[in-house]
């Protein structure tokens, strides 16, 4: 039994792709090509990938409905998500990425059980674990985009621009002070 629901990780997964896409709105376009040290993904590149890792557990679980990795192609896979992030894309058509690809996501773990949430799919041979569930699976593209998330974050202080969540809660911290002041 799990009290983690589909819907429950479409709305976690939403709620990070949506920072994630106001991140990729304040960058302006002109710095997708920026890149924080040499061999590493630019700005826009970064996006794409964001905005494409969720292609590879949609493959698995809602495809092809596997229960064993093994076999999978791998490197075929990989090769195909490098080609998307090397393609020269607008900044207007990658947030359109962002948000499509998101929406498909999301709309689909949303539909999925508990049942099929706690289902072992087998990793390829010579893995640890032998297996693991739909569910840590799935919770791994969240994981994912976080991760890429505070590089963003990052390069947006790079760049000069102070992200959206700090200047959240710098308005929040700013309203308890001021609260705070009215009271006594």
């Amino acid at each position: 039994m799990t009290i983690y629901t589909g819907k429950d990780l479409a709305d976690a997964f939403r709620t990070v792709r949506k920072n994630t896409q106001t991140i990729a709105e304040e960058i302006p376009e002109a710095q997708y090509s920026y890149r924080a040290a040499p061999d590493t993904r630019s700005v826009g590149q970064m996006l794409v990938h964001v905005a494409s890792a969720s292609g590879l557990q949609y493959q698995v679980h809602a495809v092809e409905c596997r229960t064993t990795l093994a076999g999978f192609d791998f490197p075929s896979f990989m090769q195909r998500m490098i080609a998307e992030e090397q393609a020269s894309r607008s900044k207007e058509q990658i947030l359109t990425l962002l948000r499509e690809n998101g929406d498909r996501f999301a709309g689909w773990v949303e539909a999925v059980s508990g049942d099929f949430l706690a289902e072992r799919v087998g990793m390829p041979p010579g893995m640890t674990p032998e297996s693991k569930t739909r569910f840590e699976m799935l919770l791994s593209v969240k994981e994912h985009e976080m991760h890429h998330r505070g590089q963003l974050m990052l390069i947006e202080r790079m760049i000069g621009i102070v992200p959206h969540l700090t200047r959240e809660f710098q308005a929040r911290m700013a309203a308890m002070q001021a609260a705070a002041k009215a009271q006594a």
